[in-house]
């Protein structure tokens, strides 16, 4: 009984830890795509450790021959590698925008 609160109060933990990745990549209002990209970086390792122990928690990798395949089936594992490659790809969309499309929408800019 212990072990499934475990499980399930780690699942919810690994996804909470996946929220300020998610805002400090793209609603950081002010700041420029290199900072917010430190401040992601730094806050996907985070979460990635916490999805890290929450798949433990759910594989149980030491009672089976291929622990780190089932390590990787795990849903927080899963999950958090859909995530981040989500948040990678619309990074980068936005970072292309920022440079080279919205420069061409504002007519007074600044230089």
């Amino acid at each position: 009984m212990l072990l499934e609160l475990t499980r399930t109060l780690s699942f919810f933990v690994s996804m909470l830890a996946l929220y300020p990745v998610v805002v400090s990549a793209f609603f950081v209002p002010g700041s420029h795509w290199e900072d917010r990209l430190i401040l992601a970086v730094a806050r996907i390792g985070l979460a990635g450790c916490l999805a890290l122990v929450s798949g433990i928690l759910f594989a149980r990798p030491w009672l089976y021959q291929d622990g780190v395949h089932r390590l990787l089936a795990a849903l927080p594992v899963r999950i958090y590698l859909w995530t981040i490659l989500g948040v990678a790809i619309l990074f980068l969309l936005s970072w292309f925008l920022e440079e080279f499309y919205v420069p061409y929408l504002w007519k007074n800019l600044p230089f």
